[in-house]
């Protein structure tokens, strides 16, 4: 009989187009895919707590996936980090139930955005910050982040495209975006708020679900708010609106990171 797998691993998103497999394309999850295949001849595909976006992320991304090969946990963590490439690290690998799975378990997910603020951004943390260093008030973008907190309709913050209706159809998740199901755009913010350490701005984000590109538009319109543009006064009237263009520029995705997944 076969096993339930749970892995968590990190990546950099960078080089990648984001966590769903695409055709000819370089995907974290169609990479996965392919080095569990080599380890143990099976094709599965694993599914994600959530799928990140191209250029996204993560510290502590979760996938599960079935598996008939008797192989003990810690034989198939030491391989699949042998056969994945170094920018993929398989950080824990083990056995669950067999009603586990990744997305549709997922209670909540922590993001965290970095900010650098320095004049000069280092080459070798340019793919893992937004370099910034506009004048920001910080105290006006904390306003703002407390607005989010508790349960809203977030229409106003999610990706509008022309693709958009397809992928609700497909029910396609964002950044993260696991919807477990639901069809409308509310969900329930628990924690936001912004801190620095050093030359970073960082901002955290804790919710039970994140729309397409919720977590970058929702920095980008603090953004605003920290250059004097709009203050935490309008955010009520952006919630209600329901309209994206009420709400502020998308936020560059090499900022962004997957922090965790509590179960």
């Amino acid at each position: 009989m076969g096993a339930n797998w749970k892995i968590t691993l990190a990546y950099d998103g960078t080089d990648f187009r984001g966590w769903q497999v695409q055709p000819n394309l370089p995907t974290v999850q169609g990479t996965l895919a392919e080095a569990i295949e080599r380890i143990t001849g099976e094709r599965v595909l694993p599914q994600g707590s959530g799928r990140t976006d191209a250029g996204v992320h993560a510290l502590a991304q979760v996938a599960s996936f079935p598996l008939d090969a008797p192989i003990p946990p810690e034989n198939l963590h030491r391989a699949l980090n042998r056969a994945l490439p170094p920018a993929i690290r398989v950080i824990t690998a083990k056995q669950m139930p067999e009603g586990f799975h990744a997305r549709h378990s997922a209670k909540s997910k922590w993001y965290e955005y970095r900010i650098y603020r320095g004049e000069l951004c280092p080459p070798w943390i340019a793919r893992y910050v937004y370099a910034l260093n506009w004048p920001l008030d910080l105290d006006a973008m904390n306003a703002s982040a407390e607005v989010f907190l508790g349960e809203h309709d977030f229409t106003s913050f999610a990706a509008s495209d022309p693709d958009a209706a397809q992928r609700a159809i497909e029910s396609w998740a964002d950044e993260d975006e696991d919807n477990r199901g639901r069809t409308d755009n509310v969900r329930e913010i628990y924690a936001s708020s912004w801190s620095t350490k050093d030359e970073l701005l960082i901002y955290r984000v804790h919710g039970n679900g994140f729309l397409h590109h919720m977590v970058r538009n929702l920095v980008g319109t603090m953004l605003e708010a920290g250059r004097g543009q709009i203050c935490a006064g309008d955010l009520p009237e952006i919630l209600a609106t329901r309209d994206r263009s009420a709400a502020g520029a998308t936020a560059p995705a090499q900022g962004l990171f997957l922090l965790r997944v509590n179960y």
